[in-house]
Parts: structure tokens; sequence; C-alpha cells
């Protein structure tokens, strides 16, 4: 058996070996669904379980109580990858974006490359990064902040659950902000004229993002909700609040959006005779995934070869997916998400979604997947062409 042909031997072999133990620790998780930055049961599931496997794993991380590193190194010079695992789930309907899932793919790969390390069949080191929050404070913006992700490794890689197989879907940009509006309370029906009316200025701002959409991109988003619109219709309300979120195909494209979305509430403050307040969500801006080319392509290679079909990458693009904040990590080193299915024609974010996560169909597609996306990594260990290529892709990408 050639190298290659051992290294993807061991790939399959040791995630098989697992499988029952992963398909456990996902339904754990799926069946005890914890919000974002209080994932404690999750996080410290996929810790014990690396320790016991041989990881050196640090907890609390990058100043996030459930974040943590596990990491496992044979010793000699070598490259380094990253897999990362999410854990978070939504309010509502529980695990509605498979992130059980996520969470043991990123431990399967994990696994596979420890066994190639132990072997000598590759050398080098694996980090598997426990990365809280994704569906609200994105977790992984403070590795790329705090952890030194460009120092640490040299590529990124993670598998994402959804209703079809992908590798070039778009991820877009995005970032969230509270918009505050400041007035003057008075009788609505004593002196309704001595009032400035808050809630006013806030749903003509509604207003003008409609007339906003259409000078804009289509590929843009812009959607929000009123949190404060006063407490009592006997009342001109003084105060009022939204929460929005934007999102555009590239982080530059939001830059541009954002300024014009800014302008929206600055003029129905001027109008209605209000003040008014943007704060930006601080833990920063969402970028959009920038998928590498070379690693992209082995991995679709793999999974076609097990019999998965994919649309032509033209028209993969086409397709705007939500967002993700690893689209942060994607931009400080070469890195790939992409989406398997789980057998269902839901939507990510739904309760059938959620359901559809717990199934062996979706165990048997993430650990598929799982070892396809371990034999590209692997490839980039043993192949120094492509590892060249992969970063020469990288860069481009970054100048774009």
């Amino acid at each position: 058996m050639t190298p290659s042909g051992t290294i993807d031997r061991v790939i399959t072999d040791t995630i098989e070996k697992h499988e029952q133990e992963l398909r456990t620790i996902s339904l754990k998780i799926h069946n005890n669904p914890e919000l974002g930055n209080k994932e404690e049961k999750a996080s410290e599931l996929l810790c014990n379980y690396l320790e016991v496997n041989g990881f050196k794993v640090t907890r609390g991380v990058v100043g996030l109580s459930t974040a943590f590193i596990a990491e496992f190194s044979n010793g000699k010079e070598g490259r380094k990858v990253g897999f990362c695992s999410e854990y978070d789930a939504l309010p509502g309907v529980g695990h509605a974006c498979g992130h059980n899932l996520i969470a043991i793919a990123g431990v399967a790969c994990a696994l596979a490359f420890k066994n190639l390390l132990e072997q000598n069949l590759i050398k080098g080191s694996v980090y598997l990064f426990g990365t809280p929050a994704e569906e609200t404070t994105s977790g992984k913006i403070q590795f790329v902040k705090k952890g030194k992700i460009d120092e640490m490794i040299n590529f990124s890689m993670m598998l994402h659950p959804g209703p079809w197989d992908s590798v070039f879907t778009s991820f877009l940009a995005l970032d969230s902000a509270k918009v505050e509006f400041f007035g003057r309370q008075s009788h609505a029906g004593m002196a309704p004229w001595e009032g400035v009316n808050a809630l006013d200025a806030l749903m003509q701002s509604f207003d003008n993002i409609g007339l906003l959409r259409q000078q804009t991109l289509p590929s843009n988003r812009i959607h929000g909700i009123i949190t404060d619109g006063g407490k009592s219709a006997n009342v001109i309300p003084g105060y009022a609040s939204g929460e929005f979120y934007i999102r555009s195909l590239t982080r530059q494209q939001l830059n541009e959006l954002k300024i014009k979305f800014e302008h929206c509430f600055e003029a129905a403050a001027k109008a209605t005779g209000c003040t008014h307040k943007v704060t930006w969500a601080p833990w920063g801006q969402i970028d959009d995934v920038f998928q590498n080319d070379v690693l992209g392509e082995s991995f679709k290679s793999y999974m076609s070869d097990k019999g998965v079909s994919y649309l032509d990458r033209t028209d993969e693009q086409l397709i705007v997916g939500g967002s993700t904040d690893f689209g942060n990590i994607s931009y400080v080193v070469p890195g790939l998400h992409p989406s398997f299915s789980i057998g269902t024609t839901a939507a990510n974010h739904t309760v059938e979604f959620a359901k559809a996560a717990a199934t062996e169909e979706a165990h048997k597609n993430v650990l598929r997947a799982a070892i396809c996306l371990a034999k590209t990594a692997s490839d980039v260990f043993i192949d120094d062409v492509m590892f060249e290529k992969m970063v020469t892709n990288f860069k481009k990408g970054k100048l774009q």
C-alpha cells in the first residue's frame, strides 16, 4: 500500500473505531441544548473525552469560559492544522443548526490526525478549537483576536450540516447593531404636540431601509425587530429601540452598506426631532467565508468518490447561505467550510432540521464527510506542491 493509501486507511479506521462513542456524544449534546457562552455541559463532555484520548486540553481560552483548545504533536517539525467544533444551540428550537454534528466532526478529524501523528505517517501538530456561541457572540472572532490563529496553524477546516452537499456556497459577511432613539414623552390625548415620538423615528427608519433595498445589491440583507416601542398607547414614546442584522457577500461590500444603513437612522432622527445612537456589536464583524480553492476541490473529489454529487461550482456560488464566524478564520489562514447533507429538505434553524440532526442518517453522513475532510488535510501535510498552491490561493484571495 502506498503512503497515501496507508494514511487514508488509518483515517477511516480511526473514525470508524470511535463511531459509537461519537454518536453518544452527539446525542448528549443534542438532547441537552445550551445557548451560546453557556455550553458548560457540552464543553466539559468534549474536553473530558479528548483528554481521555491523549490530547492536551486547555479550557477557558481566549477569555471565553466554554472555549477550549485540544492539541497533539509528535514532536517533529511539520505542518499544523486546526479543526473547529461548535456546540451552541438556538433559543426555542435547540440544535436546529446541527452543532451537535459539528462538535463530533471536529473531534473525529482530530482523533484521526492524532493517530497519523503517533504512527509517524505525518509530521507536525493537530489542534481542535472548541468555539462557543457561533449563533450569538461569534466565539471564533476571539480566537482570531486573542488566540494568534495565524501563528498557531497553517490552515483550518470544519464541516457544517445542511439540506444539501455543497463546497462553494456563498456565506455572507455580517454585522449587528442596536439602534436607539431618544425623544420626549407627553400625554397622547391631552398634548401630543408636546411630545417627540421616538417610535415614529424607529418606524420611519424601517421605511427608509425598505427604500434603500431598491438601491442596493440583491445579495445584501437587512432585517430587524423592535425591542422597545413604548410602554403605553396613551403616552408618546420618549424612547424606542431595535436590533438589526445586515449582511453582504464580502466584508468590503458590508462596510459600504453599513454607511448607508446608518444614514437611514440619521434621516429619521432629523425628520422627527429625535436624537439617536447606533451601537455595533462589541465582539466585531463577521467576515464572509473565503473558501480555499485547493482545499475545496480536494474535499469535493473525496466526497464524489463516495457517491456524493454536487452542482457545478458556478451554480453553487449563486446559492447564498447564512453567515458564520469561521469567515474570520478564513481571512487569517487558508480555510475550508463545506456543508454536508443530513437527509432532510428542511432548512437550518427550524424544528424539522433539529429533529433531523439526531438521526442515524445524519450521523452516518457527518462521519463520511469527516473522513473526507481529514484526508484532504493529510494531503496538505504530505504534498508540498499542494501546500504551496493552497497558500498561493489564500494570498491571492486576501488581496481581492
